[in-house]
C-alpha cells in the first residue's frame, strides 16, 4: 500500500482497512483519509493520551518506543490523526477528552492508583465522576487531608509537578505542642535536612493566639517534606492539610466530595 503525499510536513502513516475506509481492487490498493480527519503531531498525540508532556514524548519517540499502524516511528515530525493505531509498549493509546477534577481528601486515603495493601485509596472516591481514566496529580500521603487535583492531561501533570515550575502550594500545619518564634525564623531562612536545603517561601501562626497551628508555603515535591521540616525540630504533626495548590482553593469543597474545574480555572492552570 502506498504512503499518501504528505501536503502538511509530516510523515504519513497506511492506515488498516477497519480503520479509515480502503477500497480494494485487484489492480491496486488506495488508502484515503475521511474527509475533515484532523492531522496533529505525534508527540502531541502521545501527551493528550495521558501518558507524558510532549518533551518526554519525543524522547519516546526517537527511543523507539512508539509504535503506529504496527510500525516503529522515530520521526519527531510525524503526524496522526485518531484513526490511526498509537501504541506505546504494546498499549494501545487513546485520546480521550480532557478531564479536570478537585478533591478535598480526607484523611486515611492512600494516594495511589491501584495497592492491594491499602485499606482506602483515593481512586474509590473519584471512580464514579467520568468515564475517562483520570490520575492523581501529585501525591498526598495517607495522613493528609486537602486539595488533590485528578486529569488525563499526561502535559499538565509535567507542569504542575515539576520543581522548574515551582507551584505553590499552602498546608495549614496543626502541632502538638507551641511553634517558637525562633523555629519559625529558621524555617524562613532556610534549614538543612537529610536530602538537601529547604526554605519555606512563606511561614506564619494562622492564629496568633494559638501557635500550634502553622500556615506553611511551600513549592517543593519533595515527599512528605512538611512533616520533615517539623520533625527536624522535634515537633510532631497532629494534622495536615492542604488548603491551596497552584492557583485552586478548598471554597464550597466539603472534604471527601470533588468538582470538576471550570473553564476559566483550567486556563490559569495552563497558562501559568
Amino acid at each position: 500500500m502506498k504512503n499518501m503525499k504528505n501536503t502538511s510536513g509530516g510523515k504519513k502513516f497506511d492506515r488498516k482497512p477497519h480503520e479509515d475506509k480502503t477500497f480494494h481492487s485487484e489492480k491496486k490498493k488506495v488508502s484515503i483519509v475521511k474527509k475533515g480527519d484532523e492531522e496533529i503531531r505525534l508527540n502531541r498525540y502521545i501527551a493528550n493520551a495521558g501518558i507524558c508532556s510532549r518533551r518526554e514524548a519525543d524522547k519516546l519517540i526517537a527511543d523507539g518506543e512508539i509504535q503506529v499502524n504496527g510500525e516503529v516511528v522515530t520521526e519527531l515530525g510525524a503526524k496522526v490523526t485518531k484513526n490511526d493505531q498509537v501504541k506505546y509498549r504494546g498499549q494501545t493509546l487513546s485520546v480521550e477528552k480532557k478531564v479536570y477534577l478537585l478533591l478535598n481528601k480526607p484523611r486515611g486515603f492512600v494516594t495511589t492508583l491501584d495497592d492491594p495493601h491499602a485499606e482506602h485509596t483515593v481512586m474509590e472516591l473519584v471512580e464514579n465522576a467520568c468515564p475517562e481514566r483520570i490520575y492523581p496529580v501529585g501525591r498526598l500521603d495517607k495522613e493528609t487531608s486537602g486539595l488533590l487535583l485528578f486529569t488525563n492531561d499526561g502535559e499538565l501533570t509535567t507542569k504542575l509537578t515539576h520543581p522548574s515550575y515551582e507551584k505553590k502550594k499552602i498546608y495549614h500545619v496543626f502541632l502538638n505542642e507551641d511553634f517558637t518564634e525562633d523555629h519559625l525564623e529558621q524555617i524562613r531562612q532556610g534549614i538543612e535536612l537529610e536530602d538537601g536545603f529547604i526554605k519555606a517561601d512563606s511561614i506564619s501562626y494562622v492564629d496568633p493566639a494559638d501557635k500550634k497551628q502553622v500556615g506553611i508555603e511551600i513549592h517543593s515535591g519533595r515527599n512528605r517534606i512538611v512533616r520533615r521540616i517539623f520533625a527536624h525540630f522535634n515537633y510532631k504533626v497532629a494534622r495536615l492539610d492542604r488548603v491551596f495548590f497552584a492557583g485552586l482553593t478548598k471554597k464550597n469543597l466539603p472534604r471527601g466530595k470533588w468538582r470538576f474545574l471550570s473553564p476559566r480555572e483550567i486556563s490559569f492552570l495552563k497558562m501559568n
